[in-house]
């Protein structure tokens, strides 16, 4: 299907980004970018490299404003519109798997995103982006976490395309001072926005104001539109964290039971209340947890799958907990399939001899 595509996107202070972003999005027919203030050369390099550029200052700056701004350089015939951030790019390639499952009615996109990468350079955090769109159908809401919401009354069908690779290196240097206010705006605009509320409410805890991340969780929660039971037991996690830092081990432990009541199908529940029984010393209480765990075979691809409950490290606490119940045997076991999945730690092989040890000793 000959459509065309166009990339989109917003830019402040990006020139150590934009020759890789660059790079994977020129397949596209057109390449749009509104420069929100830059001052480090960002508005001249898109200009010296032919894209499609304008310049707009913002008093009081918000995402959806800026990104709705930013539709407006999108040329008329575009067909499909691609908003990616210039701390992202595309595996090669991409326009060509798009085109070629796109139809007449596709009104949204969802494909492979990679949030973040391990120090060792596997995946972190995957799940499924959509911000892949038909255009002059559909404008930006929200301050912050901006969402796409239509403007049209057509049924427009959402494809999946998972051979679609996007991936993020962001700048961890950059500041997120301004979340904080943009989702406390965002929370007032709309307070029945069940997924702002709850990363409202997770804000608070990464700026440590506990009681007020548990207090907005709970919101969250009670929310009627808060259906979707992976981000419930998110909420319930965070809240247990939150009691963590706070020092009240008994809370910590009872919302972590309910977070593995609300979604008993995922692996994080489980591996943070077993990681909480370890550094208890309770070996057998974490031993059973890690297990339960361990049954679950399919990972969720969603924003709040953690990648450490699908590497070495569970195999890595059980080898530990059976060494502190006697059990070298099992520890052994356990270490052999840590090792399988992280063969290059040193302390891994080395805890493998202790245990190979005892059991000869024995």
């Amino acid at each position: 299907m000959n459509k065309k595509i166009c990339v989109y996107a917003i830019a402040k202070n990006e020139i150590k980004f934009i020759e890789r972003w660059y790079e994977s999005v020129k397949e596209a027919d057109y390449i749009c970018v509104l420069d929100t203030g830059s001052s480090d050369g960002t508005y001249e390099k898109f200009k010296e490299l032919g894209i499609i550029v304008k310049q707009k200052s913002y008093d009081n700056f918000r995402f959806d404003e800026a990104r709705n701004d930013s539709m407006e350089l999108i040329p008329e015939d575009a067909d499909i519109c691609v908003c990616i951030d210039i701390d992202e790019y595309f595996e090669p390639g991409w326009t060509k798997v798009l085109k070629e499952n796109l139809n007449e009615n596709t009104g949204r996109v969802r494909y492979r995103y990679t949030w973040n990468f391990n120090p060792d350079g596997s995946e972190g955090i995957v799940f499924m982006a959509d911000k892949i769109h038909k255009n002059k159908c559909f404008k930006w809401k929200n301050p912050v976490h901006e969402i796409l919401v239509p403007t049209t009354n057509k049924i427009l069908e959402t494809i999946d395309i998972p051979q679609i690779q996007l991936n993020h290196k962001a700048d961890n240097t950059k500041s997120r001072a301004s979340y904080l206010p943009l989702l406390e705006l965002s929370v007032k605009e709309n307070p029945n926005d069940d997924r702002n509320t709850h990363y409202l409410a997770r804000e608070y805890m990464f700026h440590k104001e506990y009681d007020k991340a548990i207090e907005m969780f709970i919101r969250h929660l009670n929310l009627p539109s808060a259906i979707w039971d992976i981000e419930r037991a998110a909420s319930l996690r965070y809240i247990a964290n939150c009691y963590r830092l706070k020092g009240d081990g008994k809370n910590q432990e009872a919302y972590q039971i309910l977070a593995i009541l609300e979604a008993d199908y995922v692996r994080e529940p489980y591996y943070e209340l077993a990681i909480k029984y370890f550094e208890d010393k309770e070996y057998l209480k974490s031993a059973f947890v890690f297990n339960q765990m361990l049954k679950i075979h399919d990972r969720q691809i969603n924003y709040m799958s953690m990648p450490e409950c699908w590497g070495s490290l569970p195999y890595d606490y059980l080898s530990m907990c059976y060494y502190e119940l006697g059990d070298y045997k099992r520890a052994l076991s356990m270490v052999e399939k840590a090792i399988a999945l992280n063969p290059n730690e040193k302390r891994l092989i080395e805890n493998k001899k202790i245990f190979a040890n005892l059991i000869n000793n024995l």
